[in-house]
């Protein structure tokens, strides 16, 4: 039996009422979105002991982290409870725990525990600082991201395009997972060198050709679940951004496949006069939509290409 327990304790006090923070931190789909190193979180069923999530997360910028935690969300105790089905050796269990204290109407302190057990003799002491790291990460992010609340709201460009294939799931899908022939097949990529260490597990570096002639160049990394979605998020940037993140996901219905292209973008605003001078929030928004669509149209409508010209069509 584990008889060695270590715990870690972090807080952060935010300008917001309890339930807006509760939600933020419930609402694990919005984190790659805010928080550097979330690249994908989903519910995999939810029963009467809790939800079955499953995190992704990046290590560095060339390895991903995923582990599946039972996730227990308490609303009138004003806690979320998380335990780890494989917890991080030399730990045997790990359980996390935000805790929402008002302060005031819109003031909220946000504990966030960790309980660790490991082996009498485990050194858990590096495990312990590390958690502790991430723990202080992100509460920064949940502070910054309360304190800007209105602002994001503006900043933050989300939507999605979806374009109907009469071909196979599997065609539609493996055109777009199959990043590395993008050179061959996309014509605005001009350029990439992708690795896929673990299997699912993309990193790439892109080059792309914009519509005035000059090229970008950003890194991502990508989470594929075959055949139904693949989940993106840049971790090098275009100057104009400073998150930008999305998927590609393929519905079967009796004709064929709906894809959908979604992009989830947040406009850097220091970076305005780069679209010129006297560029505001709603042009900028205007230029990514405009343009980011028009790319993940021209991108589905090549796999629409391919699936349907397999299919016989």
């Amino acid at each position: 039996m584990p008889d060695n327990h270590q715990k870690t304790e972090s807080r952060v006090t935010v300008d917001v009422a309890r339930d807006t923070a509760f939600d933020l931190v419930a609402d694990v789909g919005r984190w790659p979105q805010y928080h550097p190193s979330a690249v994908h979180a989903e519910v995999l069923h939810t029963n009467e002991k809790g939800d079955l999530i499953q995190y992704w997360s990046l290590v560095s910028d060339s390895e991903v982290r995923t582990w599946q935690a039972v996730r227990r969300a308490d609303r009138p105790g004003h806690r979320i409870t998380l335990t780890q089905m494989d917890a991080e050796s030399p730990a045997t269990g790990i359980r996390a725990e935000w805790v929402f204290n008002e302060l005031a109407p819109d003031r909220t302190e946000v504990e966030l525990r960790h309980h660790i057990e490991g082996p009498a003799e485990a050194d858990l002491g590096p495990l312990l600082e590390q958690i502790t790291k991430d723990s202080r990460e992100q509460l920064e992010t949940l502070r910054d991201t309360t304190s800007r609340l209105t602002e994001l709201g503006e900043l933050v460009v989300s939507f999605t395009d979806p374009l109907f294939i009469a071909g196979s799931i599997e065609d539609a899908y493996d055109y777009l997972y199959r990043a590395d022939l993008w050179p061959e097949r996309i014509p605005h990529v001009v350029g990439l060198t992708m690795s896929e260490e673990v299997p699912n597990i993309q990193f790439f570096d892109m080059d792309t050709k914009g519509p005035d002639g000059s090229t970008h160049t950003v890194r991502s990394v990508r989470v594929c679940l075959p055949p139904k979605l693949i989940v993106y998020k840049q971790i090098s940037l275009p100057a104009m951004l400073n998150a930008h993140t999305g998927h590609w996901k393929f519905t079967e219905v009796p004709e064929g496949v709906v894809a959908e292209a979604r992009h989830t973008s947040t406009i850097k605003p220091s970076a305005l006069s780069l679209l010129g001078a006297g560029t505001t929030i709603g042009h900028a928004r205007r230029f990514l939509r405009r343009l980011l669509s028009g790319n993940s149209m021209s991108n589905l409508t090549l796999a629409k290409a391919f699936a349907e010209e397999r299919a016989g069509f």
